[in-house]
């Protein structure tokens, strides 16, 4: 929404440019990295197991999100689009997982 404020992306219903698409897929595979390092982080033992959990769990949303709106209209976007969240769930739910592996721990 904070995008659509401020003019970047066109308002709800109106369609989107695949330049916008791929911006959207970028913020998307960044907060997926932030959002699973964080889950890694609060976890108290096991951090790349509950980080890949929560990658799973966006890889189910991501193609439930595909199957019900593959062919509902451009409104919607390319179909590279959901392909795209669908393959990069996983691997930045690692990649997130594996930051925190990376870092000493604090004691």
């Amino acid at each position: 929404m904070a995008l659509r404020l401020a003019g970047i992306f066109p308002k709800l219903g109106e369609e989107m440019s695949d330049s916008l698409f791929a911006l959207a897929t970028a913020y998307r595979t960044i907060y997926g990295v932030i959002g699973t390092y964080i889950t890694a982080r609060l976890a108290p033992n096991r951090p790349m197991r509950l980080a890949l959990i929560g990658g799973a769990i966006g890889l189910v949303l991501a193609t439930m999100g595909a199957v019900l709106k593959w062919n509902k209209g451009t409104e919607f976007g390319p179909h590279w689009y959901p392909v795209s969240l669908i393959i990069g769930a996983l691997p930045t739910a690692w990649l997130g997982g594996k930051v925190r592996l990376m870092q000493p721990s604090s004691r």
